[in-house]
């Protein structure tokens, strides 16, 4: 579906269109572990400040989930997680991972399946009922403004924070932070998790360096103050942004959480 929607005056509010119908049914099995990913990358001591660590493999991350599309070039995946809203059914992910920023329609038979892991979607299929993303990505593919959120339908009349939990999201809240960054890598059908410190690559992207963050990582959260106990946090920004995330496997990249991100997440949150 195309978003339909002028910027005037500059302003950031964004298009929710419907979710296409269908899409937990054009998922069988064969077609999960056939999905090409699109490319964006106890306790340790913690990672020095410029270090490029390795991240732990298949990984339990509550939350998180891999979400797969389709379009003309095949069947794909990114990542995804809940973020707390008032309703209990808001995903946040990267833009790219939903339209390609060239004026077109969004990608169709977008499922959300939460832990994932080899085939297998132990908290079951989730189907989008809107997605919310800032008509200058739709357009213009302005990386600062590739950060997506997506309103889940109910599963078996229950809403996805029901069922998961959700991390927190904060905005303009800096550019070095210590955080956990979790998602799904070409590399393998589980996800793994790095632990390091950001920093400002410019004055609206933050980078992060942990090696194997391969393409379908793009969406991944970056979440602070992680509690250990309850398994979540506050996230500060996901896999996306310049490069669309990155280039090489080792450095990733998130658009700033501001006000234009902000204004997003309130639409999602809105209805």
């Amino acid at each position: 579906m195309l978003v339909l929607a002028s910027v005037a005056g500059c302003s950031s509010a964004a298009t929710t269109p419907k979710a296409a119908p269908g899409g937990s049914g054009y998922w069988t099995r064969e077609r999960l572990l056939g999905a090409g990913a699109f490319w964006h990358g106890h306790r340790a001591p913690l990672p020095s400040p410029g270090s490029t660590p390795t991240p732990k493999q298949d990984a339990r991350v509550p939350r998180v989930g891999a979400l797969f599309d389709s379009d003309s070039s095949g069947d794909h995946f990114c990542t995804a997680s809940v973020v707390d809203s008032t309703a209990g059914n808001v995903l946040i992910t990267a833009a790219h991972c939903i339209n390609s920023g060239t004026g077109g329609a969004n990608r169709s038979n977008i499922v959300f399946i939460p832990e994932y892991a080899n085939g297998n979607s132990p908290d079951g299929v989730w189907t989008p009922e809107r997605y919310v993303i800032d008509p200058r990505w739709v357009n213009d593919a302005d990386p600062d403004l590739d950060v997506a959120f997506i309103v889940l339908k109910p599963l078996n009349g229950k809403s996805i924070q029901e069922v998961l939990g959700a991390n927190q999201i904060a905005f303009n809240d800096g550019f070095e932070h210590l955080v956990r960054v979790a998602g799904y890598p070409d590399s393998g059908s589980a996800p793994i998790s790095c632990l390091n410190w950001t920093s400002q690559q410019s004055p609206t992207q933050l980078q992060f360096n942990c090696a194997d963050f391969t393409g379908g990582t793009s969406g991944s959260p970056w979440i602070t103050n992680f509690n250990p106990l309850t398994r979540s946090g506050t996230i500060i920004g996901v896999i996306g942004g310049y490069q669309e995330g990155g280039n090489t496997p080792s450095v990733s990249y998130s658009a700033y959480l501001d006000g234009n991100i902000e204004n997003l997440y309130n639409e999602a949150n809105s209805g």
